[in-house]
């Protein structure tokens, strides 16, 4: 039996900062905290793999716990100028992540779809990048996927008007957007930007928060100073209201980098983020 949707009622506990957590030690903790999904990395699936776990395994005790999987997060070499680059650790970890190994990943795990992200240090022209969404696309559609780009005001694709403009000319149905709070309001991209999207092409959605104003490192800022939604002065409520009024559909994740969670455990952590998330969902939506 194919689990339920995902509706914006439910909460998404987000992998990333969790990468030294074996993938079944964060189903309790996100469980209890009332997640209802989650979303892996590959490497999350790879590393239990090469354990002997197997992804139908992997598959049943998520489900066991009551979870689902929304997304992989993410392929990092889907344009073809993202198979060269420099020799570093993340350089060589993000050439790894390509198109086929992470759709396939994805589907043996049951996940809704798939992430992608560009690092590269310039854009791509619209009809490489466009061409190359489409053919991520099409690859996600044959295992039933969706595929989304999550742009970073860090990476290629920096802002929501150029991340929408790859996927509006790759013209696949499939094909939409990740939110991040962060990446958005960082990015200097507006609501009204957002809210005169289709919002079918929303598929994931990412909420943090953070100070008025960005560190001038804003590398450090995202990895390591995000705040919990609400703690900060972004406009969470303001982002949350506008999917609502657009009639997005996608479920709201939680995905806050902040150095201080090396000292809290993972119970801990994923009972922050449900409370924070739950808080800013009610004030966005005007219950008492």
């Amino acid at each position: 039996m194919a689990p339920p949707p995902l509706t914006p009622a439910d909460l998404v506990f987000c992998p990333a900062p969790f990468g030294h957590v074996p993938l079944l030690d964060r189903l309790a903790p996100a469980a209890a905290a009332g997640f209802s999904a989650i979303a892996l990395q590959p490497s999350d699936v790879w590393t239990a793999e090469a354990m002997g776990r197997s992804a139908a395994e992997l598959a049943a005790r998520i489900a066991d716990a009551g979870l689902t999987v929304a997304e992989i997060d993410c392929t990092a070499c889907w344009m073809e100028r993202q198979k060269t680059g420099d020799d570093s650790e993340l350089g060589k970890l993000l050439r790894g992540l390509t198109p086929d190994k992470v759709v396939a990943t994805a589907a043996r795990i049951g996940a809704r779809s798939v992430a992608a992200i560009d690092l590269s240090p310039t854009p791509a022209p619209l009809d490489e990048a466009a061409e190359a969404f489409a053919a991520l696309c099409d690859l996600a559609a044959e295992h039933g996927l969706r595929a989304h780009i999550e742009f970073l005001p860090v990476g290629g694709i920096r802002n929501l008007s150029e991340a929408w403009a790859i996927v509006r000319e790759a013209g696949r149905p499939n094909g939409g957007l990740t939110i991040d709070a962060w990446h958005f309001f960082r990015s200097g991209s507006t609501l009204e930007e957002l809210a005169a999207l289709p919002p079918e092409h929303i598929h994931a959605v990412q909420l943090c928060d953070a100070p008025a104003e960005p560190q001038a490192d804003l590398w450090a800022e995202l990895m390591s100073a995000r705040l919990l939604p609400g703690e900060g002065a972004l406009d969470v409520v303001g982002l949350v209201r506008t999917l609502d009024r657009m009639g997005s559909r996608a479920p709201f994740g939680i995905e806050v980098f902040n150095s201080r969670q090396q000292d809290q455990t993972i119970a801990q952590v994923a009972q922050d983020w449900a409370e924070a998330g739950r808080e800013i969902l009610e004030r966005a939506r005007g219950n008492p």
